[in-house]
Order: C-alpha cells, then structure tokens, then sequence
C-alpha cells in the first residue's frame, strides 16, 4: 500500500491500492476512486464487534455505517480530501495498548486492522460543542490511522507529570498515556469577562498533543454573521459562504 498526501491548505489523502487490499472510511467521506475499486458499505466495519461496534462508533461522534474500499483484480486508488483548512496526519498502531484519543471529527480513514470507538464523552451544557457536550475518539489496533486536523498542527511532548491546558477546540489528538481532565476556567471575573470560554482541557504527560489552531466551532463562529437571515435575507457573497458554513454546522450537530 502506497500513500501520497496532495496539496497544503486543503489537502487530499490518496492512496494505492494493490489486489486484495483495503481501507475503511465513514460514509460520505470518498473524494475519487478509479475503476478497479469496490465499495462494501456495512456496520461491521464501524470498530469491530458488528451492530454493537456500529453503536459505540456513533457515540463517539462517527456514523452508523462504514465503508471499505477494496482493490480487486488489479491496482487501484482511492483518495479523501479534508472538509476544512487543515492537514492529514498519519498514525502508526502497534496493536497491544497502542492507541489514541481523537477529536470527534478527526478520523479520515484507516487499514482494517483499526478499531474506532468512545474515548471520552462529557455533558457541558447545552449550546456547547455544538449541544452534544465534549467527545473524543478512540483509535486501537493494528496498522494505519489517517487523521484530519483543522488549521496548523502544533506537536507537544509531554514529560511525566507535566500539564498542558488546552482550549477543549484545539485539542486534535493524543496517545492514551496522556491524562486528560475537563475543569472549569479559574476565577468567577475569568469566566464572566475572559472570553475563553467555561472550560478548559487539562493533559498530563507523559506523552505527545497534537493541537490543531482552527477549531471547527471557532471557524463556524467566525462565518456566522454572512449567513442569509430569517428576516431580510441578504445576498451572500459568491453564493458559496453559506454553504460552507451550513455543512460545517451540520457536520457539528
């Protein structure tokens, strides 16, 4: 299996195929394929364990179903671009109790070896991270997991006992091995006028943080105001804004 990343900005994840070979990915998640590749969409694929698997992918922010795209009697490619500015970050996994926590959009595709399922789920509050409180991911198993992270990538070692606090936004990915705590934002004044928001993620090393800069939340916050209204609706520049948006708030829900 051969991989190639195109692009910067927006980048795009394609990948060869050869006879035989397969990779899984959430529905709706295909940029282009070429004739030799068959798809086989089912909920086993969704984390291992069937319909069961299926159910835990979905509380941790995936779809029901998943895809497999599998070369058949020749060489194939399949590629996955990303839905935002960001970049794809590839994960070896080692099987044993090699994995990782991932933010709840980050997963793009994987080898069959993956398993995906809840990593960490906490209510909020309503209104925030979308209404559906904070969840991440969790990725195990053997092979290669490929992730999308929003904006620039910031990699951060962590030394045994060393805490991070982090935006929960920025927050893209980690190995298992970091502790990971949401707390409130110290300081009644800090939570009334900081304007960073009620809470914050604490993780505790030892282990590595890739952080991400453009959370999709803030970029949604950010394009709000050029949404057409109820009331008096307004032309959106291009016609494409809107859009954008309206996919990026779906995606969130």
């Amino acid at each position: 299996m051969q991989t190639r990343i195109h692009g910067t900005t927006m980048p795009a994840l394609e990948i060869l195929l050869q006879p035989g070979e397969s990779v899984i990915a959430e529905s709706g998640e295909l940029s282009w394929m070429t004739q030799s590749i068959a798809l086989n969409t089912h909920t086993q694929y969704a984390g291992g364990g069937g319909f069961l698997g299926a159910i835990k992918r979905m509380a941790g922010g995936g779809t029901l179903f998943m895809t497999e795209y599998r070369a058949m009697s020749y060489p194939g490619e399949v590629a996955f671009a990303t839905k935002v500015p960001g970049h794809i970050v590839p994960m070896e996994l080692h099987g044993g109790s090699d994995s990782y926590m991932i933010h709840r959009h980050g997963f793009l595709c994987a080898t069959p070896g993956i398993q995906i399922g809840v990593g960490f789920q906490q209510s909020l509050g309503a209104g925030i991270f979308g209404g559906s409180g904070f969840l991440l991911q969790k990725i195990l198993g053997q092979g290669t997991a490929w992730l999308e992270l929003s904006g620039e990538v910031v990699v951060r070692d962590l030394q045994p006992g060393e805490t991070l606090r982090v935006h929960p936004g920025h927050v893209g990915a980690f190995q298992a091995s970091v502790s990971f705590q949401i707390t409130r934002v110290p300081g009644i004044r800090n939570l009334i006028f900081g304007g960073d928001g009620l809470f914050l993620a604490a993780l505790t090393g030892p282990g590595r943080v890739w952080l991400q800069t453009l959370p999709l939340s803030n970029l949604a916050h950010a394009l709000q105001e050029y949404l057409p209204r109820e009331s008096g609706r307004r032309e959106v520049e291009g016609g494409v804004v809107g859009g954008v948006v309206g996919s990026i708030l779906d995606g969130m829900r």
